[in-house]
């Protein structure tokens, strides 16, 4: 069971040199994200939301702040955070099956490789007819399934996306949204997706995290309770709803002051 501290990030800066200059990423951004829920980073291109997620997944240091999960410090990457990219990362010459084992089998975890782990997530991203297959014999959205099965076996307590569905077709993206909801309800991941797409955004995330453009600043947490009053992955619902028409609009708001102020 996980620590119901979740993550949190507190005072987080991000300065860059570029051409003999400072460049300021990241201004003062504190957010939390209790265990078990799906937070989103949303804002304008150019925010820093990929920074703050890589900042998290102890890729990048931050230059001020600390960030936190289930009360342990984040320095340095680590087995209680896995990432999925936009890009597919499977591996072009391992089956499905070997592909979601590698983060086990390079971890030396016997155990979790004898009990069934691998099979387990191979049939919750629903792949299990497609085990023995190479990557380069599956569809885009396949493919990205296998990459959530990898991270995924290994019972990160943080699962970190970044863009993960940008490169699908509607359909496809809207189908592996679907999946990623179910999977992650079952088995409790806490889990911080970064999107451009506030369709996206309001369906996935519990709460959305909207950062304000350069130098990134959380401008306003928004909670997706409304949600809970309708039936499950009904997206026909979901749109029809009058709370997500009031927060798309609002949101669309956010992003039309963020290009005025650029401007």
């Amino acid at each position: 069971m996980l620590s119901a501290q979740g993550l949190s990030v507190s005072a987080i800066g991000k300065t860059f040199r570029s051409g003999g200059q400072t460049v300021q990423a990241l201004d003062d951004i504190s957010l939390s994200l209790p265990a078990g829920k799906v937070g989103v980073l949303l804002g304008p291109s150019g925010c820093g939301k990929s920074t703050l997620l890589r900042m998290v997944a102890g890729l990048e240091k931050p230059s001020e702040g600390a960030i936190t999960l289930n009360g342990r410090a984040v320095n340095q990457p680590g087995r209680d955070r896995g990432m999925v990219f936009q890009d597919y990362t499977s591996f072009p010459w391992l089956s499905v099956r070997s592909n979601v084992a590698y983060g086990l089998e390079i971890n030396g975890d016997r155990d979790a490789l004898n009990e069934g782990t691998v099979d387990h997530f191979i049939r919750a991203v629903g792949l299990e007819k497609f085990a023995d297959a190479y990557p380069h014999q599956l569809s885009g959205g396949m493919r990205q399934r296998v990459a959530i099965a990898r991270t995924l076996a290994n019972y990160p307590e943080l699962v970190l996306m970044d863009e993960p569905f940008g490169a699908l077709d509607p359909e496809t993206r809207w189908q592996m949204q679907d999946l990623l909801l179910n999977v992650v309800r079952k088995e409790q991941n806490t889990v911080l997706v970064v999107t451009h797409d506030i369709e996206e955004a309001l369906y996935l995330g519990d709460v959305v995290f909207f950062l304000s453009r350069h130098p990134g600043r959380l401008k306003e947490t928004i909670h997706t309770d409304f949600k809970a009053l309708l039936p499950r992955n009904d997206r026909e619902a979901f749109l029809q709803s009058e709370d997500y028409r009031r927060l798309e609009i609002h949101i669309r708001r956010l992003m039309r002051d963020e290009g005025r102020d650029a401007a």
